[in-house]
C-alpha cells in the first residue's frame, strides 16, 4: 500500500511533465542575404519601428538566452506560442499605422534588435517580446 502511496504522485508528476507545452519562440535562419548599398536607390522610411508580443502560463519557467525567449510550461493561458511572428506582425501593422500602406513597396527591416521582460513566479510565468527595426525603402 505504502508503495502505491508513493508511485501515484511520481506517475502524476511524470504525465503532467510529458503532457505539458513548451516553446523555443523563434526561427534562426542561417542564410544571409547581402544587398549592396552603394547606390542612392534607397531611403530609411522609418526609425525605431516597434513590434510586441505576450504569452502567459501557468506552472512553467520562461528563460531568455541572447535571441531566444523560451518557456517550458503545462498551460498556456494567454498569447500565442508564436511570440516572434506575432511581434513582427504587429512591428508592420504599427509601421502602416503611421506611415501608410506597405503593399506595393520594396521595404525591408534593418538593424532588427529584440529585447524580452519575463516574469517567473512560483505559479505563472509571462514572456513579453519586443522588436525593433528600422524600416528601409528601395526607390527607383
Amino acid at each position: 500500500m505504502r508503495q502505491r502511496v508513493i508511485l501515484l504522485p511520481l506517475l502524476f508528476a511524470l504525465l503532467a511533465f510529458l503532457s505539458s507545452c513548451t516553446t523555443g519562440g523563434s526561427f534562426l535562419a542561417h542564410n544571409i542575404t547581402n544587398v549592396e548599398l552603394s547606390n542612392a536607390n534607397f531611403e530609411i522610411a522609418a526609425k525605431n519601428v516597434e513590434g510586441y508580443s505576450k504569452a502567459s502560463y501557468l506552472i512553467g519557467v520562461s528563460f531568455s538566452s541572447g535571441n531566444n525567449a523560451n518557456t517550458l510550461a503545462l498551460f498556456r493561458i494567454g498569447g500565442t506560442a508564436k511570440l516572434y511572428d506575432d511581434a513582427i506582425q504587429n512591428l508592420w501593422k504599427n509601421y502602416s499605422e503611421k506611415y501608410g500602406e506597405t503593399k506595393g513597396k520594396k521595404l525591408v527591416l534593418a538593424n532588427i534588435r529584440t529585447d524580452t521582460d519575463i516574469i517567473n513566479l512560483l505559479v505563472y510565468t509571462q514572456t513579453e517580446l519586443y522588436i525593433t527595426a528600422d524600416v528601409i525603402e528601395f526607390v527607383d
